[in-house]
């Protein structure tokens, strides 16, 4: 039983709590990609197809972990899963316009905080040249099967498998895709400020977000024909 002390005390609003889970997650996501692609470098430094291994299986590992513990509040730590549901109709405009917000920030915060933590500057932008017809064809298909699988394990009613599903998704897509899989504009943006493996320069960044809003605007298309029930909802959107 709440005493009158804990009564009173304001409680922080409802997007304000999802806003900060995203910020939080997002940070976490980035710095485990970042991280973990610094330590893959340091441990197999002659080896680079270990060091796609160790990266993705960090990278993957996280992403269960994160979408398990912030999932009862916010868990899309990603822009273009934000603005399909905006385009379903899930979230409003200024809910959405804050999610990314807090999504873009706590990327970047995340990438500073991964250098700092291998005694690398702090900010230091990417010289990693990633581009071409394949790769912007891959970010596509990343983005586009990422979606899928978020909204089509939901609609399966299987919620509380959204986790492994996504974590072993992007753990397989480092592989499948000549992009090693960004699906990301949070984590993208974010990326371009660590010259490590993970890094990418700012030159490759735009074409790297227009793909993947491309794959997801085909997603929102075979969204609302594979999965048209009104019912459709996403965790962590309640």
């Amino acid at each position: 039983m709440s005493t009158p002390r804990e009564s009173a005390r304001p409680r922080l609003p409802e997007i304000g709590r999802k806003v900060a889970a995203e910020f939080v997650g997002t940070a976490f996501l980035v710095a485990a990609v970042i991280g973990s692609g610094v330590m893959a470098t340091r441990l197999s430094p002659d080896d680079v197809g270990l060091q796609l291994l160790q990266n993705s299986i960090a990278t993957g590992a996280v992403l269960v972990a994160l979408i398990l513990a912030l999932q009862p509040v916010s868990a899309a730590f990603n822009p273009v899963v934000t603005l399909v549901e905006r385009a379903l109709g899930l979230v409003g405009t200024r809910d959405a316009l804050l999610l990314i917000a807090g999504q873009i920030a706590g990327g970047v915060v995340g990438a500073v905080t991964a250098n700092v933590m291998f005694d690398l500057s702090a900010v230091s932008i990417s010289t990693a040249e990633r581009g071409g017809t394949g790769q912007w064809v891959a970010e596509v298909v990343a983005t586009l099967g990422l979606v899928l699988i978020i909204f089509g394990s939901v609609r399966a009613d299987r919620a509380r498998t959204v986790a492994f599903a996504v974590g072993a998704y992007i753990a397989a897509a480092y592989w499948f895709t000549s992009s090693t899989s960004f699906a990301n504009p949070a984590v993208t943006f974010a990326r371009m400020f660590s010259d490590t493996f993970a890094g990418i320069s700012p030159g490759s960044v735009p074409m790297f977000l227009l793909m993947q809003l491309v794959g997801g605007a085909i997603a929102v298309a075979l969204v609302k024909v594979l999965y048209p029930a009104s019912t459709l909802t996403v965790p962590g959107r309640q």
